[in-house]
């Protein structure tokens, strides 16, 4: 995990591009996983924690609609939060996280472990669903890893 901020810092650096962070589930824990590397105000711009319905509508302007019909864990909202992320930001790179870390607030629909990730580089947007098992601890690990992970990887083909 440690070799994954550094990873992440190197490909920012070289494109010269500023990362911001939209969390809920993490709690802001993608943030300190890359606050945690010295000299990573130069790459690294803000980090929003959004734990709250009102926080995602207010800090990052996700529709509240779009909250009520699909919930707050859900393709639309991730996407509304990414997009949230670098509009209010001077980062030209965002990701954001929203899920179930548990060990309550699961449903059948959308059981414990389940994360919608979102990533935005320049001209680009992806989403994607993952399903991580374990306690909440391990959900939220797993979670900033992929999500460091899958940014270095899109970082990579950029």
């Amino acid at each position: 995990m440690h070799d994954l901020p550094a990873l992440v810092a190197d490909l920012m650096l070289n494109r010269g591009w500023a990362l911001a962070t939209a969390e809920s589930c993490t709690g802001g824990m993608v943030a300190a996983a890359c606050t945690d590397l010295a000299g990573s105000s130069t790459w690294f711009e803000r980090g929003f924690v959004t734990y709250s319905n009102a926080a995602k509508t207010e800090q990052l302007g996700v529709d509240a609609r779009l909250i009520a019909e699909w919930g707050a864990v859900s393709e639309p909202v991730v996407r509304a939060m990414v997009s949230g992320a670098l509009h209010h930001s001077h980062a030209q790179v965002a990701v954001a996280v929203t899920g179930v870390a548990g060990p309550g607030g699961g449903s059948a629909d959308k059981p414990v472990g389940t994360v919608w990730l979102g990533f935005a580089l320049p001209g680009q947007l992806h989403t994607e669903l993952q399903h991580f098992t374990g306690d909440r601890a391990a959900v939220r690990a797993a979670t900033v890893q992929h999500a460091l992970q899958r940014l270095a990887e899109l970082l990579t083909a950029t």
